[in-house]
């Protein structure tokens, strides 16, 4: 790998080259076309975010919730048109991580792909114990009793969520089989799900009484704290946020698309689409279907609205498709960690065994079994709402960082081939950047300071051991040294 003339040893560090080539061996294989990536943003975006957060953002934010989702998906659409036009211009594995590497430099990248790496592991980690939820609630109704002590972390009294670590693994296991296989399968599921969330809108639309709106704003529009938790639209918003970003996942794969320009495009674009459109019909129905009170307390608010409206056939249904299909969640963001780590262990930033591709599956089958094993062990120990918020944290700053490597490669590489070309990008990245960074302080101050503590940590590994080990800053010294 060689660096851009010029870049230097700033504390930045050196940029990649647009069109840089993966060392040979050191490739994944090329087996997703459009709809395999548009199944795979779907299957991560409609997951948790609107089977279980849908409870969490109506106690935030009460009838507003609706609204939340609003602002969350337009923030998330000027990300998800700059992550197009990046992607396509930069097909490599690595999705922010790998844009900011060529915009920002180096260091900066390592923050990102720090940060991105706490994203997916907390996001598997928050599906696999909302998915444990609807295991728990739909065995529990048909009347069969489960170990209390298994079923939740010791903060809830209990030992372990076993559930969450058993389908933790699962998944890992399906994503070690090989990524076309895993994508394939993903496909089903997202049918699956798509079908119970049309099922849900058909049964509890009718029961909308706008009596349940009433006060639409309780808490208010901007986020404050109120009894040690931040309420308000905003503050809604920050947590429903993570209902939308799955699409980055998309941008991650682009190193494994057949037809990157094009099928990247339909990918990003069109599972941001769908989403935005199911997500506004299952939050008004919801809302509407019963008082924003009772959803709030639910861990499976989605089956709670269908057996309040006298549908416990329904409610069933929807459970079993949540705990069938939400597995594709934790099967999307995992396969999205293990190519961060994968890319970062390509640059020599981790440890470069780390980059080892399987050759049977083309998969990096040792960075994904080491990542199945940390989402499964935090899974099983720590809260739905607190893993959420932190996720959410790592998957903003992302955001913050696509939507200026948007401006500066518009600036910097003006001429480069662009095969997705994101409309007004100077307002759309700065869209971005400002929405996020509002979402960002609208977090609970405790999720920040633990994101501080995370980077901090992050930032003396690097120092200690990326910023020495990175090929590129090995190439730029080489460059100097010859140069004289």
């Amino acid at each position: 790998m060689e660096c851009q003339k010029g870049d230097g040893m700033s504390i930045i560090g050196p940029r990649k080259p647009l069109g840089a080539q993966a060392p040979q061996g050191e490739t994944l294989a090329k087996t997703l076309g459009w709809p395999h990536l548009i199944a795979l943003g779907v299957g991560a975006i409609v997951g948790t975010g609107i089977y279980t957060l849908t409870g969490v953002g109506a106690e935030r934010a009460g009838p507003a919730v609706i609204l939340a989702f609003a602002i969350a998906g337009a923030i998330c659409a000027c990300a998800a048109l700059a992550y197009a036009e990046l992607a396509t211009m930069i097909p490599a594995a690595g999705s922010a991580y790998t844009f900011s590497y060529t915009a920002l430099g180096e260091t900066i990248a390592w923050v990102v792909g720090w940060s991105l790496i706490l994203e997916y592991s907390l996001a598997c980690s928050t599906v696999a114990v909302g998915w444990s939820g609807y295991l728990v609630g739909w065995i529990q109704a048909i009347g069969v009793a489960l170990p209390p002590t298994l079923l939740v972390g010791p903060h809830a009294g209990g030992i372990i969520n076993l559930p969450a670590v058993l389908v933790a693994l699962a998944v890992m296991g399906m994503l070690v089989a090989g990524t076309r296989e895993s994508a394939t399968l993903n496909i089903v599921l997202v049918v699956i799900k798509l079908v119970a969330l049309t099922v849900f809108v058909l049964f509890a639309l009718p029961a909308f009484d706008a009596q349940n709106l009433h006060p639409f704003m309780p808490y208010g529009f901007g986020s404050t704290e109120v009894e040690g938790t931040k309420r308000g639209v905003m503050a809604a918003a920050a947590i429903v946020f993570f209902a939308f970003y799955g699409f980055d996942a998309v941008a991650t794969s682009a190193e494994e698309a057949k037809n990157p320009g094009r099928d990247l495009t339909i990918g990003i674009v069109g599972s941001m689409l769908v989403c935005t459109a199911i997500y506004m019909a299952v939050a008004v129905a919801a809302i509407g279907a019963i008082p924003f009170l009772q959803l709030a307390s639910s861990p499976e608010p989605l089956a709670l609205v269908l057996r309040t409206l006298n549908q416990p056939l329904a409610a069933q249904l929807i459970a079993l498709a949540a705990v069938i299909a939400l597995p594709s969640v934790i099967l999307v963001m995992m396969y999205g960690q293990s190519r961060i780590f994968f890319v970062m262990a390509r640059d020599g930033l981790l440890p470069q065994q780390l980059a080892t591709v399987s050759k049977r599956s083309g998969a990096p089958t040792r960075i994904t079994v080491l990542t199945g094993l940390s989402i499964a062990a935090i899974a099983g120990f720590f809260r739905l709402d607190e893993i959420a918020e932190l996720a959410n944290a790592g998957t903003l700053v992302a955001f913050i960082a696509v939507g200026a490597c948007l401006m500066v490669l518009r600036r910097n590489a003006a001429d480069a081939p662009r095969l997705f070309r994101c409309p007004a990008p100077y307002l759309v990245g700065t869209l971005a950047i400002l929405g996020c960074l509002y979402l960002l302080y609208s977090l609970p101050g405790a999720t920040l300071i633990r994101f501080l503590v995370w980077n901090a940590i992050g930032l003396v590994a690097y120092f200690a051991y990326g910023r020495r080990a990175s090929f590129a800053r090995r190439a730029e010294a080489d460059r100097v040294s010859r140069t004289g």
